[in-house]
């Protein structure tokens, strides 16, 4: 018996189908952690040399915009805007809803995947990889900034939201 995906039924569609998934139960994760924050700890740092909340959600949304158009080939969101540096997005309201809006375009844009691509190689910058592996990066690195984000909370008193792992 094969130990591999495809070996035990795993297709592109099925692939993709998880990866849908996964993205959703990312945003819903993410929004917990934005509705914990409150208004006043948009722009807490922990120290004065990094990002803030809102700073890190921010380039987290970037990032993943980055990642995921190399992933899918979609035209991206907030083309040409440096969304970090954009102080009118760091308010809860306009902050929960850029980081709402990137999630859903992460989610369509790997709906609207053809699956059978997944296996192709796209090059950005001095990195080759294939789709699906843009995919698992844009995925990390959502998963990496959301992560960051629980110390800002405890630093502020709030317990952060209980993991989402289904």
């Amino acid at each position: 018996m094969s130990n591999s995906l495809f070996g035990q039924g795993m297709t592109d569609e099925i692939i993709k189908g998880h990866m849908v998934a996964d993205w959703e139960r990312a945003k819903s994760y993410t929004k917990e952690y934005l509705d914990a924050m409150p208004e006043e700890g948009m722009n807490f740092k922990p120290t004065p040399d990094i990002r803030s909340f809102a700073e890190q959600m921010l380039h987290m949304s970037q990032g993943t915009i980055g990642l995921i158009v190399s992933g899918t080939g979609a035209t991206p969101i907030f083309q040409g805007k440096s969304l970090e540096k954009m102080n009118e997005l760091k308010t809860k309201t306009a902050l929960t809803q850029v980081v709402m809006q990137t999630y859903d375009f992460a989610i369509e844009s790997i709906r609207n995947l053809d699956a059978s691509k997944l296996s192709n190689m796209v090059k950005r910058g001095t990195y080759e990889v294939t789709q699906y592996g843009w995919l698992n990066k844009a995925f990390e690195h959502q998963t990496h900034h959301r992560a960051q984000a629980t110390i800002y909370l405890r630093l502020k008193g709030i317990k952060p939201p209980n993991e989402k792992l289904f």
